[in-house]
Formats: structure tokens, C-alpha cells, sequence
């Protein structure tokens, strides 16, 4: 029995598994990815996935929560 199928070096998922899209943004507030990455996944070839990948800390900032409200923007 060959074991090719646990010894393939693919892209892990970075999921999280704390699945939420973020209703402006469009994307998981866990993992960063869009719905159709993330539906798409298990099919992408692996430089699609590593590309996806290395986008993703670049996403995160998109979701980070503003302090302060109305005041706090006036007071800058």
C-alpha cells in the first residue's frame, strides 16, 4: 500500500476555524480569505494556494476595529 497521499507536500489551510465573514469586507475574520478561496481550496493547484497564502497578512489590517468613534476621529 502506498502512502503518497499522507506524504504530499501541499499548503495547509489556514484556517482557524473561527469561520465568520466579515459582512463589509468579504473575507473570514479567521483566516482572511474570501468565500470562493475558501470553497475553491481543496482544488487549487498548489502555487494558487501559496499565492493566497502570502496575501493573507496583508488582509488583516482590513478587519482591525477603529477606538474611539466620532470623538476619536475629531480629536485628531
Amino acid at each position: 500500500m502506498k502512502d503518497d497521499v499522507w506524504k504530499r507536500d501541499e499548503v495547509q489551510s489556514p484556517c482557524i476555524k473561527l469561520c465568520t465573514i466579515h459582512p463589509a469586507e468579504r473575507i473570514c475574520v479567521g483566516c482572511y480569505r474570501t468565500i470562493e478561496e475558501i470553497s475553491a481550496w481543496s482544488r487549487l493547484p498548489h502555487e494558487a494556494r501559496s499565492a493566497i497564502m502570502a496575501e493573507l497578512p496583508a488582509r488583516a489590517p482590513r478587519l482591525a476595529k477603529r477606538r474611539g468613534g466620532r470623538m476619536g476621529r475629531l480629536q485628531d
